[in-house]
């Protein structure tokens, strides 16, 4: 393959068609996979009762987030949801909203919480711990376009008509460099199939300043059924459930390996 090739082959584009019609059929499967092994979940790997701030997709609400928050809060997390609606409009008082959920969990747990960002929810979940790293523990995003060219997605169109194509917080500084991690352990999950995000764009690459807390964990899923899906669920709670300062990369041992695809994201 010459550089020209390879460099069309990693060009920012959308994700297949195919994937994209498929998405509301395989979200309902993975949903009804979640709820069939709810019991099971019980034992997942429990948490330490610090708090969990779970931010939804774009065009989404607290609603979407709710199946994912009640299993973390019965694993023992202390967990919150935006409450600031439908993320549609990014604003700066949307971003300082934001910070004030971060900055009202951390008063209220007593610690260092983390962030759960699905999609665009990532992409702010990112943004916030680099603005507040004193405040967060750890970030995880799901499916997240953390990529500053939004031809990795097929949403980029209507954000942009419903937002401008450089929305307030990027004018005053924010969310520019979105491919570089924060300086907190990160983890992006990520599927091969995402029919809304195409899976290049929620690649995390390595940065100098947070070298060895950063990883790719990917899965088998849609990006609607991200947030139900139960091995996207394990891996969450798997992360969640470090101790901190003991971060370490993630590392599915026995017949769990089966369940994350070991393929390339280069």
């Amino acid at each position: 393959m010459t550089a020209t090739q390879s460099a069309e082959a990693t060009s920012a584009r959308p994700p297949s068609r195919f994937y994209t019609l498929t998405e509301p059929g395989r979200a309902m499967a993975e949903f009804a996979s979640f709820v069939a092994l709810r019991p099971a979940m019980r034992h997942l790997p429990k948490g330490d009762g610090h708090g969990v701030l779970v931010l939804p997709g774009f065009m989404a609400s607290d609603r979407s987030t709710r199946p994912m928050r009640s299993l973390l809060d019965s694993l023992g997390y202390h967990t919150a949801g935006w409450e600031l609606g439908r993320n549609v409009r990014i604003d700066n008082a949307r971003v300082d909203a934001m910070k004030q959920r971060v900055d009202d969990l951390y008063k209220e747990t007593g610690g260092k919480i983390s962030i759960v960002g699905w999609s665009l929810g990532g992409v702010f979940a990112r943004e916030l711990a680099k603005m507040m790293p004193d405040k967060v523990r750890m970030v995880i995003s799901l499916g997240s376009p953390i990529s500053d060219d939004r031809d990795h997605t097929n949403a980029a169109k209507l954000f942009e008509w419903l937002n401008g194509k450089n929305p307030e917080p990027m004018e005053a500084g924010h969310f520019t460099g979105l491919d570089q991690a924060p300086p907190v352990p990160t983890t992006s999950i990520l599927t091969k199939g995402d029919g809304v995000v195409h899976w290049r764009g929620s690649v995390q690459h390595p940065h100098p300043d947070t070298a060895g807390q950063t990883e790719n964990i990917e899965v088998m899923a849609s990006h609607i059924g991200l947030g139900v899906n139960p091995t996207v669920m394990f891996a969450i709670a798997d992360r969640l459930a470090q101790n901190e300062g003991e971060w370490q990369p993630f590392e599915p041992r026995g017949l769990t390996g089966l369940l994350f695809p070991q393929s390339s994201l280069h």
